[in-house]
């Protein structure tokens, strides 16, 4: 049985994703192979990690990728049941959706 988990970006997301420099894409590049080895938990070393809150059948998370200015997150949805994981956002805190 495959432990790991699947790993998916929306559209919205694989766009942002395209507009990152090559520092901050090396960052979520780490970021998403802990996801798929760890699940939605991915660690103690990514900063400001967090469920947020959202309606009671969401698990939404974040993280940040790079503090400073700006600093650079990234946001994904969990469905335990299927085992997987979709980014929805990557980018500036400040146009972050929460």
């Amino acid at each position: 049985m495959d432990k790991n988990w699947d790993i998916k970006f929306s559209t919205k997301a694989a766009k942002q994703v395209s507009y990152l420099d090559e520092r901050i894409l090396l960052v979520l590049q780490v970021l998403v192979d802990n996801l798929r080895t760890k699940g939605p938990t991915p660690g103690k070393n990514w900063q400001n990690y967090g469920k947020l809150h959202v309606k009671k059948n969401e698990d939404k998370r974040h993280c940040h990728l790079i503090k400073g200015s700006p600093t650079y997150v990234c946001c994904w949805k969990v469905n335990k049941s299927l085992k997987c994981i979709e980014v929805y956002y990557v980018g500036t805190h400040e146009k972050a959706p929460y």
